[in-house]
């Protein structure tokens, strides 16, 4: 991964876009004119890019140097935010990328040698880092305790919104490939169970086809980790179940389907020959059902409410669908699940969908990503992509 630029450096770049002007630049900087001539050649020489076309009367930003600026100025105003929540004026114009990617992993690991480890430095190095930023910040940002770093709220605050402007600052850098035709971004997706078998497979497998070079990262797991991911800029978009309402004001949510969940059992399942088996005859039999809290499991218990019936004593909870597919095709429980989500498995034979979706159940699919959100051209790909495979 590229290194990210230095925090000043990048304010100078935007300040020469701003002005169009090299002594004006130096001037809202409070450096040299030619400390910035040198700061934009070397930057231009790090990026691998002509950022600014120098004429008689100034520094004309190029395509990818406007475009880059703005990815800067989007950083920045994360950076500004800040500044507002800890009451530190100046703080963007003074910390440093070292400092903020420091404390994002400290408060991420939850230990300093953790920390440095990831970074790939020396834990004294760490120390440093955070030592400076708490001076700057004012207050201390992490709390040693026996079980570990202990954040500060304002920490958490600020490790986030860091996280966001690093993010914004490497799509930066992806788009400044991109407009080389260097189509070797990276696109990172949280994958919630019904995007797994199929829509999000098929989406990345037509991505790389048309972007070989593009970083795909998949990640598995639990809403709410994916949800701190997204919104920590680890995750560029979630693909699954839609929550409604959305829970922060800080995402936004697009339907791409909507699908109900059915009753899958084993394919020789002997409540198969009832044809449409009744509420109670569903309440008797033994069930994998997904966790607590999430929507499919309101629906689980709502279907039962809603018929005036006992639900099922005998619950094993599992969240991963490869589990459930082997204690169905082993035992005679019963599992909620959509019907895109084991269409090979009936097509082979080891499993059967009840004839009828479960009444009740639609659930909205679609795609979650960041409130204001600008993607590269490959992460753009991918979203196309998804949208057109439910067409």
């Amino acid at each position: 991964m590229q290194e990210i630029p230095k925090l000043r450096a990048l304010q100078v770049i935007a300040e020469v876009v701003r002005t169009r002007s090299t002594v004006a630049a130096a001037d809202a900087a409070h450096i040299s004119q030619p400390a910035v001539t040198q700061t934009v050649a070397k930057l231009e020489a790090a990026v691998g890019e002509v950022l600014f076309t120098r004429t008689g009367t100034g520094m004309e930003p190029t395509e990818p140097g406007r475009r880059f600026a703005q990815r800067i100025g989007r950083a920045f105003d994360q950076l500004h935010l800040a500044e507002r929540e800890l009451g530190v004026p100046g703080l963007g114009g003074r910390v440093t990328s070292v400092q903020l990617r420091t404390l994002v992993a400290a408060v991420e690991a939850g230990s300093f040698t953790l920390a440095a480890a990831k970074l790939g430095v020396s834990q004294p190095s760490v120390n440093r880092a955070m030592r400076d930023l708490e001076s700057l910040c004012g207050r201390p940002l992490l709390a040693r305790t026996p079980q570990g770093l202990e954040p500060t709220r304002e920490a958490r605050g600020l490790a986030r919104l860091a996280a966001l402007a690093l993010a914004e600052i490497r799509q930066g850098l992806e788009e400044l490939r991109e407009w080389r035709g260097q189509m070797t971004g990276r696109v990172s997706v949280g994958c919630l169970p019904l995007a797994r078998s199929h829509l999000l497979p098929e989406a990345i497998t037509g991505l790389l086809a048309r972007y070989p070079e593009a970083q795909v990262r998949i990640i598995d797991g639990p809403y709410a980790e994916q949800l701190h991911e997204l919104r920590h800029g680890g995750l560029d978009l979630i693909v699954g179940a839609l929550r409604l309402p959305p829970p922060t004001p800080d995402i936004e949510q697009e339907v791409l389907f909507v699908e109900p969940l059915s009753i899958v059992v084993r394919a020789d399942h002997p409540i198969l020959a009832e044809g449409q088996p009744s509420a109670a005859a569903l309440a008797a039999l033994d069930w994998i059902a997904p966790r607590d809290g999430t929507p499919a499991r309101a629906h689980f218990a709502s279907f039962f409410d809603a018929a005036q019936v006992k639900p099922p004593r005998h619950i094993i909870e599992c969240s991963s669908l490869i589990a459930s597919r082997g204690l169905l095709m082993q035992s005679d429980r019963a599992a909620l699940l959509s019907a895109s989500q084991v269409r090979q498995e009936v097509e082979a034979g080891y499993l059967a969908v009840l004839p009828q979706p479960l009444p009740g159940t639609e659930r909205p699919i679609g795609l979650t990503v960041r409130k204001g959100w600008q993607p590269t051209r490959v992460q753009a790909a991918l979203m196309e992509l998804l949208r057109q495979g439910v067409q």
